[in-house]
């Protein structure tokens, strides 16, 4: 399970997504750039628009995720109040996402609590989802 940008907006109005992403900025990324490093300062969230992005737990640890699906989010920790990333990600290959600055986004979302109580419903469903995919794996 994975959460797509589209996810993340449908339903909140086409005000808010051309406010959204007036504020994003599109990044081109090679093969082996890292976008954040366990702990660095968390803010900016990440959508995919091209490539592949690898999280891992560390710089050398455990893969945990691997973000390949056009319109998933990387770096959506942020969102939910941490002030470090918890995991690193680094482009699997030649990659284009698009950046969001954490605090710009969140004012954009507090003009309109439905709006953010709509978002936190659903970064909270996709959390359930990853947890229950993990179950398997920790046995």
């Amino acid at each position: 399970m994975y959460l797509k940008m589209g996810d993340v907006i449908m339903g909140m109005g086409k005000d808010f997504a051309t406010e959204a992403m007036d504020i994003s900025e599109k990044m081109s990324l090679n093969a082996g750039n890292v976008l954040f490093s366990v702990g660095d300062s968390a803010g900016y969230f990440y959508v995919l628009l091209k490539g592949q992005v690898r999280l891992r737990l560390g710089q050398t640890g455990p893969v945990v995720y691997q973000a390949r699906h056009p319109g998933e989010i990387i770096g959506w920790s942020c969102l939910i109040g941490r002030d470090t990333y918890s995991a690193s990600a680094e482009c699997r290959e030649a990659t284009e996402l698009l950046r969001f600055d954490r605090e710009n986004f969140l004012k954009i979302l507090n003009k309109n609590p439905a709006n953010e109580a709509l978002l936190f419903r659903r970064l909270a469903e996709m959390l359930g989802n990853r947890l229950l995919e993990l179950y398997p794996t920790i046995t």
